[in-house]
C-alpha cells in the first residue's frame, strides 16, 4: 500500500474547506513531492467548485485554474501530488463518478466526508495504472506529521 503524508496543517485546512462549503462539495489540488512509497504533500491549494448543475454532490475544476496551479507548482520545484474534495453527508470512499472523472494516473485522491457541516473521516487514494483503459483507485495510508516538511 502507498503512503500520503501530509503536515498536519494542510490536513487540517482541507477537512476544513468541506466544512465552509458544506452542503456543497469542496476542491482543491495538493502539492508535494513524489516519495518513494507514495508522495509527500507539502501544501494544498484550494480551488473554485464550478458545477453549478449539482454542486452538493459534484465537483470540477476550471482547465485554466488547475494550469495555473500546476505553473504555480513547478515554479516552486513541486508536483500536482493529487486532488481532494469533500463528500457532503456521505462516506469519504470514492464514486463511480470520482473515477469516472479521474485521469491524474499516480495521483492521490483525498475525499472528507462532511457529516452534518463537520468533517470527519479522510481517506485517500490512489489512482493506479498505466493507461485509461487499466487505472483503478486503491487505498493509501494517511500520514499526519507534527510539522511541517
Amino acid at each position: 500500500m502507498s503512503t500520503l503524508r501530509l503536515p498536519c496543517t494542510v490536513y487540517e485546512a482541507l477537512r476544513a474547506h468541506g466544512e465552509e462549503t458544506y452542503p456543497h462539495e469542496c476542491c482543491g489540488a495538493l502539492l508535494g513531492q513524489p516519495a518513494e512509497d507514495g508522495w509527500q504533500v507539502t501544501a494544498a491549494v484550494r480551488a473554485g467548485n464550478t458545477r453549478t448543475d449539482s454542486a452538493h454532490n459534484r465537483y470540477q475544476i476550471a482547465p485554466i485554474e488547475l494550469v495555473k496551479i500546476e505553473r504555480e507548482a513547478r515554479q516552486q520545484g513541486l508536483e500536482i501530488a493529487g486532488f481532494y474534495h469533500s463528500h457532503p453527508d456521505h462516506p469519504a470512499q470514492w464514486s463511480v463518478t470520482d473515477f469516472a472523472e479521474a485521469h491524474w494516473l499516480g495521483c492521490c485522491y483525498v475525499i472528507t466526508e462532511v457529516a452534518g457541516g463537520k468533517a470527519a473521516a479522510t481517506n485517500s487514494f490512489l489512482l493506479a495504472g498505466t493507461t485509461e483503459e487499466d487505472k483503478r483507485f486503491e487505498p493509501q495510508a494517511v500520514v499526519v506529521s507534527e510539522s511541517p516538511v
